[in-house]
């Protein structure tokens, strides 16, 4: 089934956000703080550069487990619905990456002082060691603030699109962006990131436990069966 883009980009405007925890909250207003509150693609960029993190250090994590238990073979087959999913997702995160360095190539758009090399060395330094510490303390908490992490990732982009009318009537004509999608304007492949990231929140939801909080729409993925398993 074919998806409507559009459609689920104003579904995306509509919904109101998750009510993100003290935690969220702070991780986004230091984002502000750091590269001001309007949405920009470097800023998008740097978004970029930190969201297959988590999907990173729980694939180590996976491993880690499987090959301590790999005797338990329900077990070994529950993890690797997650490690099937974390590489997924991780892959997906760094194809955003990509296809937003084109878009800003194309431009001509240069990165900002805060895309100097060593500013993001810090920032994926600091976040590695947030995310595997949160895994350590509870995967469940560190599942959900993955999840507030992809809900707000995917209004922000929901909003970006309505912000520049202009990408409606600007074709696709670049290889490597074609590769990521089948899209033929860059307001669909912005469009088409910011569904990644709803999906990639569902799936979050549904490893923390909040099957409820899972976003429906027609065509999503099937996707691995992440529901009920544990860490």
């Amino acid at each position: 089934m074919s998806i409507d883009l559009k459609k689920e980009q104003k579904a995306s405007r509509e919904r109101p956000r998750y009510r993100y925890s003290l935690a969220a909250k702070g991780f986004f207003l230091s984002m502000d703080l750091l590269t001001g509150r309007k949405t920009t693609l470097a800023k998008a960029k740097l978004i970029e550069t930190l969201a297959s993190i988590p999907y990173r250090s729980w694939e180590m994590r996976q491993y880690a487990l499987m090959t301590r238990c790999y005797r338990d073979q329900k077990l070994v087959r529950e993890k690797s619905k997650i490690l099937k999913w974390t590489r997924e997702a991780q892959d997906n995160e760094y194809w955003h990456l990509m296809v937003i360095n084109e878009k800003m190539k194309e431009d001509g758009a240069k990165d900002p002082w805060y895309l100097f090399p060593i500013i993001p060395f810090f920032m994926v330094a600091v976040y590695v060691v947030l995310t595997r510490l949160m895994a350590v303390v509870s995967i469940q908490r560190a599942f959900l603030f993955n999840a507030e992490f992809e809900d707000h990732a995917e209004h922000v982009y929901a909003q970006f699109v309505e912000e520049h009318p202009e990408w409606e009537k600007e074709p696709v004509s670049n290889a490597r962006v074609k590769e990521y999608g089948a899209l033929s304007t860059w307001a669909d492949v912005f469009r088409r990131i910011g569904l990644d990231e709803r999906d990639h929140m569902n799936s979050s939801f549904l490893l923390c436990g909040k099957p409820d909080c899972v976003v429906k729409y027609d065509g999503m993925p099937a996707g691995p069966d992440l529901q009920g398993s544990s860490s």
